[in-house]
């Protein structure tokens, strides 16, 4: 029962903190501008959306393709479409549980593939280190070309809070780690069995054969979260002429939302429209185009994530 209701919180919660972060949010806006906001999804050009969805889809190709690598390294392998739907899996779930898709891919690619849990676990966080790293080096580079921008938008976060709670975090991350590390408690133990396979699968990503051809899907997974965004931009006049500058900038804000919320439900639009006022992009286009590039891409996980969900007992029945 209290696992029941711990899952239903986890699900609940960061929806109903998007939701009032919503009704917070409008509540801001004059008339005029919600006004105006309508008028912008009215007037936009879809096709562009369409568009978007597309180059969209080949990212999602890609991460399935890539995983082939790492999962070949460690002696197993998995058909195309276990993996694509596996990974459509991941995006749902991370949408209704945050960072619950690492696991439910992991157990999607087990399930119909027949690949151990643990070693799967350990080449999907293999990725999002790899990932984590590219986003790290495009958030920094964005800092430094776009630095008033960026100093702009984060002049009203409370950095001192967000220190004092960091530090807090820090202390008790090290201090599980070094009682992980040097704890001989029998259920510890287990773990750290358990854990053997997940590094193997981890480590498998620096040490394959096939690290470059890895390395370019990754390189070619982000480019296309740019580009989808990027041509999004003309579907509304107010913002088909902003330079690549100003739409990398906030492709970043968005991707730091996102990795950092409920695939962005409540944040990203809002986020996205400060970050475009910023460049003076009025408030009420600003976040039509925030809310057309976020419902546009939910809409796809869901359909996708829902139709893996369908179709991959149909397909591997035998698994």
């Amino acid at each position: 029962m209290k696992k029941k209701i711990s899952r239903i919180v986890s699900i609940a919660l960061p929806l109903l903190l998007g939701v009032f972060l919503i009704i917070y949010m409008y509540r801001q806006f004059t008339p005029t501008e919600l006004e105006g906001m309508k008028n912008s999804f009215r007037t936009a050009d879809y096709l562009y959306v369409f568009i978007s969805l597309i180059i969209g889809l080949t990212g999602f190709w890609a991460r399935a393709y890539r995983w082939k690598y790492t999962l070949a390294h460690i002696g197993y392998t998995a058909p195309m479409g276990a993996k694509f739907g596996a990974v459509c899996i991941t995006y749902i779930m991370n949408m209704l549980i945050p960072r619950s898709g690492e696991v439910s891919r992991a157990v999607a690619i087990n399930k119909y593939a027949g690949v151990p849990f643990d070693k799967a676990f350990g080449t999907i966080i293999a990725e999002r280190i790899v990932d984590m790293i590219l986003l790290v080096l495009v958030v920094g580079l964005t800092a430094i070309l776009q630095f008033d921008a960026m100093q702009s938008y984060l002049a009203d976060i409370p950095f001192k809070q967000l220190l004092f709670y960091g530090t807090i975090a820090g202390i008790l991350f090290l201090g599980s780690v070094l009682f992980f590390i040097y704890s001989k408690l029998g259920w510890v133990q287990k773990i750290k069995i358990r854990i053997g396979g997940l590094t193997q699968g981890a480590l498998s990503v620096f040490t394959m054969p096939n690290k470059w051809p890895f390395l370019l899907l990754s390189l070619y997974i982000w480019f296309s979260y740019v580009l989808m965004f990027y041509i999004t931009i003309y579907a509304l006049p107010e913002t088909s002429g902003l330079s690549f500058g100003t739409v990398f900038t906030a492709f970043v804000i968005g991707s730091i939302v996102i990795t950092f919320t409920n695939g962005g439900t409540g944040f990203f639009p809002f986020a996205i429209a400060k970050i475009l006022f910023v460049y003076g992009v009025p408030k009420s286009a600003g976040a039509a185009f925030g809310w057309i590039v976020w419902t546009s891409q939910t809409g796809q996980i869901l359909f996708l994530g829902g139709l893996s969900f369908l179709l991959l007992p149909l397909a591997y029945r035998k698994k």
